[in-house]
This record gives C-alpha cells, structure tokens and sequence, in this order.
C-alpha cells in the first residue's frame, strides 16, 4: 500500500500515450528522477527500448521505483538486489546508477530477452518469488520507456514546486548528465554553460548557480537510433528531474515546457525558445 499525501501546489508527473488512446500513467517527482536514470543508464549501455521498459516494470513491482533502504532479507534500492546474492556491496545497490547498470549487465545475458514475454525476462534476472507480478506494471513501463527514451515526443510533464532542498543550479545539472548519460554527454557534445566555463569533472556537490545549459544532440545514424529521439530522451530526461534540479524550463525542436503556467504540457515555442532546433537541448536551472 502507498499513502502519498500532497495538496495545492503538490508537484506530480506524468505520461501520456502518443497514441491517440487516452492512456497515461501518474508518477511522483522521486519515481521521475528514479525512472529517468533508468533509462539513460539503458541508453548509455546502448539497450533497446524493450530493454527499458522491462527495466522499469520491474523497478515498478520491486519498490514503486523508489530507492528504499529495505526489503525481503538483505534486498535493496530500486531492484531489491541483494548483496549476499552478489548484486553489489549495500553502498553500490543503493546508487541508482549502478543498480540499473547491474540489472542490464544481468538482463543482456539472457538470450533472445527482447522476444521474451516481459515477465519471463525479468524472472530470469530477479529470480523472483511472484514471476507474473511484473505483468500488471508493462501498461505503465511502456509509456514510460517510450517517452524517457525519446521514441515519443512532448509526452512526459511534471507540474508544481521544485523540492526545497537547494540542489538546483547549472553545476547540479551537468553533474546529473554525466552521472546517467556518461561523460561523453558534455565532453563529445561539447556542452556549454551560459553562466561560465563548463569544468571537465562536474562534482556531486553543485552549487545551485542559476542559468542555462545547452546539450548539443550528435547526428546519428539510423542503426544508433534518430536525432530527434536522442534529443526528445534528453528533453523527457531533464523535465523528470526538474523539481530535485530546479529546472525551470526546457526547449527542444521548437517546442518547450516551464515549471510556471503550463507546466502539464508541451507548447510551441515563443521567442525564449524559438531557435531551438533538433541539434541542441536547452535546460534553464532556476534557484
């Protein structure tokens, strides 16, 4: 059972379907941030897009893609490995990037897993007492992969107060890209920070500089997957983290989205975001 308790101004995410059939999925702030590094992880380790959304239904059934420091015996973070069972020290379990990068190293293991019903391949990863449970959750992991891995478009939006804590800032934000995407995210693209030089090492510890950063998106080829779809993941990506990031707005392929006044949706840009094209990704970090 979960009891999430919010009220006006309450900060809430979601994702809708690019297919016209009304279907969505509802989501907290943490589970966006949590599900964004999911993906990116996949992304970096050049997984498919089933690959994903097998990854997040499982996160899904195991902890409601929370980080949590418990579970059945030793089991923790987002896939409740255990650390008796060779999944990692407690300490490397609990960093989300990593938990995701094991779950993959394990998943790619299994043959032919992209044919496999999702309950089958995620059973031969998790070893699970309840194999079919991560059934109920493949609706939802499907919207989410499809969006978090850019394969749908301006269908992931989060609305309301950026967490409390000052962990925004540009410094925060290229530190959070390098930690889910992999360093070549800044350094081959060859990032910029408006409100100064970019430093080769980003520091977990960022300020909270307001500013913007801009993501140049490599073209790429059709084996590699489209520009446009690694710049959508980027874009889903960075509104999935604006409240633990304060972001504040996000334009990408002349559209955008701004945590003030329409922040359920995509709209085309005005003249802050006018030329964005399909070779950048703009993130505005605000205090």
């Amino acid at each position: 059972m979960q009891y999430v308790t919010g009220g006006p101004g309450a900060t809430s995410c979601k994702v809708v379907s690019d297919e016209r059939d009304g279907a969505s999925y509802e989501f907290t702030p943490e589970q966006a941030v949590n599900a964004a590094t999911i993906s990116a992880v996949g992304a970096t380790r050049g997984m498919p897009e089933r690959a994903v959304t097998i990854a997040l239904a499982t996160a899904l059934q195991e902890s409601g893609l929370r980080n949590i420091r418990h579970g059945d015996r030793d089991s923790l973070g987002l896939f409740q490995q255990r650390p008796s069972q060779g999944w990692g020290t407690k300490k490397q379990i609990m960093d989300p990037t990593y938990a995701a990068g094991v779950f993959y190293e394990h998943l790619a293991k299994v043959s032919d897993y992209t044919q496999l019903r999702l309950t089958v391949a995620a059973q031969r990863v998790q070893r699970s007492g309840y194999p079919e449970a991560y059934a109920k959750h493949e609706p939802d992991a499907t919207l989410l992969a499809a969006a978090l891995t850019g394969h749908s478009a301006a269908t992931l939006t989060c609305e309301g107060r950026p967490a409390p804590a000052r962990t925004g800032g540009t410094d925060a934000v290229r530190a959070a890209l390098v930690r889910d995407f992999g360093r070549d995210v800044l350094q081959s693209a060859g990032a910029e920070v408006s409100t100064g030089t970019p430093s080769p090492s980003p520091s977990p510890k960022a300020t909270a500089a307001p500013g913007a950063v801009t993501v140049p998106v490599p073209r790429r080829t059709a084996a590699e997957g489209s520009t446009r779809q690694r710049g959508w993941a980027l874009a889903h990506w960075a509104v999935a983290n604006a409240s633990a990031l304060h972001i504040a707005h996000v334009s990408y392929a002349g559209r955008e989205w701004s945590r003030g006044g329409y922040a359920n949706e995509w709209r085309t840009a005005g003249d802050s975001g006018a030329k964005t094209s399909t070779a950048e990704v703009r993130i505005v970090a605000g205090q």
